[in-house]
């Protein structure tokens, strides 16, 4: 028989994948009392079952936030969600790698033209660097849709 509290983790995680820290605040929100040993015997439980899963928390998000974010905001919610560095460091090569395509893509849906203008340049860019893309891919993007311009 499972205790409410599995149960509501197990509802939890049907949803959606968490990290460890983020199911551990979610049990053990302001008005629910559980005792620390309790919660983390079951996130220990749920882990060792191969239920509760850090890495594919990680994956998740990257995967949700690849189209629309850049490296340094998808790592910031990553860091925001609780995962480990040492999975963070895992998965920084294929975001790295993703990192043009991805800025372009984003750029293109939301701009499409190359700024024809000091103001519209300084647009583009705030809202890139707004998405979490670094300076060096913006400029790569923005001098590629002036080339295609031409």
């Amino acid at each position: 028989m499972r205790s409410a509290l599995e149960m509501r983790a197990l509802r939890y995680l049907a949803r959606r994948e968490y990290s460890r820290t983020e199911l551990e605040r979610k049990l053990s929100g302001p008005d629910r009392l559980v005792a620390p040993e309790i919660l983390a015997e079951l996130l220990d439980k749920l882990e060792h079952d191969g239920l509760l899963s850090t890495k594919r928390a990680a994956e998740q998000i990257i995967r949700a936030s690849r189209s629309r974010f850049g490296s340094k905001r998808i790592i910031h919610a990553l860091r925001e969600k609780g995962i480990d560095a040492e999975c963070i460091q895992e998965a920084l090569p294929s975001l790295k790698e993703t990192e043009q395509d991805a800025a372009f893509a984003v750029w293109q849906k939301k701009f499409g033209k190359a700024p024809d203008s000091k103001e519209e340049w300084g647009k583009q860019m705030r809202f890139m660097m707004n998405r979490g893309f670094s300076i060096d891919v913006i400029r790569h993007v923005l001098s590629q849709a002036r080339e295609e311009n031409e």
